[in-house]
């Protein structure tokens, strides 16, 4: 798989990485987890993105990668959720690292995100000096923020921080717009979330789920023709392909689809016309579509 350097931030990322969410629900049994970890580290998917927030997925990773933890770029995210502590303040972000630090059973995390976090927190600025803190002292390599629209672009604008993480999709392109080209003047590494936009095109109708019925309702709107492309094919590549994206990441829980998706990413950008078409049907349609956390 191809790599690319990541910003400026010294690290190299495959075009497509692994998102880590399937990797923690808990009725995946074990030795599917280790398949999936070990399948993708083999199929040159040497960027793991994962969360305190997904379940089981930190502690698995480490049970299953610590062998092998030179071999991958390790990204995770904090913020929340550490008993004992308040969320988005200075001490949960050092809590968070460390929790975070023991149950991936490394020494140290390629790449830690402000997950989602509010515009006004950054601001103030106390879990961005508690995430260099970390990065100071040997435990991160890469402070980064995940999220979209305004705190994104202050994230961007701050210089505070190395990557961000954001949505990128054929419903979901405001970061094209906006993001993408701020984050690359600035040199810094960006991570594709979403990039197969939930695959709405599994429903015949609108699905339960809020945040895939939205992106369902955009994709009918949009009136696509995905032409010769099964949407999967499509969709990544958009998404991996785009000026300023350094890795997307999917998230899948066997290992057969995430070899598929290998070699659809790999295929190359889509033609430049198909491309277009998918622009411009978003600029026709998405006007108010900010982007999706």
């Amino acid at each position: 798989m191809e790599l690319r350097p990541f910003g400026r931030t010294g690290l190299a990322v495959p075009i497509l990485g692994l998102g880590a969410g399937h990797v923690g629900d808990p009725a995946l049994p074990e030795a599917e987890v280790g398949r999936l970890l070990h399948g993708a580290l083999d199929l040159g998917v040497t960027l793991i993105d994962t969360a305190r927030s997904y379940g089981l997925s930190e502690e698995r990773i480490g049970r299953h990668l610590a062998g092998r933890r030179d071999e991958f770029v390790l990204s995770t995210k904090v913020g929340y959720g550490i008993p004992g502590f308040d969320d988005w303040t200075f001490p949960v972000i050092a809590a968070g690292v460390d929790a975070a630090l023991g149950r991936l059973r490394t020494d140290r995390i390629d790449v830690v995100h402000l997950h989602s976090c509010p515009l006004a927190v950054l601001e103030r600025g106390e879990v961005v000096a508690a995430l260099q803190a970390a990065v100071a002292d040997g435990k991160v390599r890469v402070a980064a923020y995940s999220g979209d629209n305004a705190p994104l672009a202050w994230a961007i604008e701050s210089g505070a921080f190395g990557s961000v993480e954001t949505s990128v999709n054929l419903v979901d392109q405001r970061a094209i717009e906006r993001a993408l080209p701020a984050a690359k003047e600035r040199g810094l590494g960006v991570i594709a979330k979403r990039p197969a936009a939930n695959a709405p095109w599994r429903f015949a109708e609108r699905p339960a789920a809020t945040d895939v019925a939205l992106y369902w309702e955009r994709w009918r709107a949009l009136g696509l023709d995905p032409g010769p492309y099964e949407w999967t094919e499509l969709a990544l590549r958009f998404a991996a392909w785009q000026d300023g994206v350094h890795c997307a990441i999917v998230g899948t829980s066997r290992l057969e689809h995430l070899r598929q998706n290998v070699e659809q990413v790999a295929k190359g950008p889509l033609p430049a016309a198909t491309a277009a078409a998918i622009r411009a049907a978003f600029r026709a349609h998405g006007d108010g579509w900010e982007g999706q956390i």
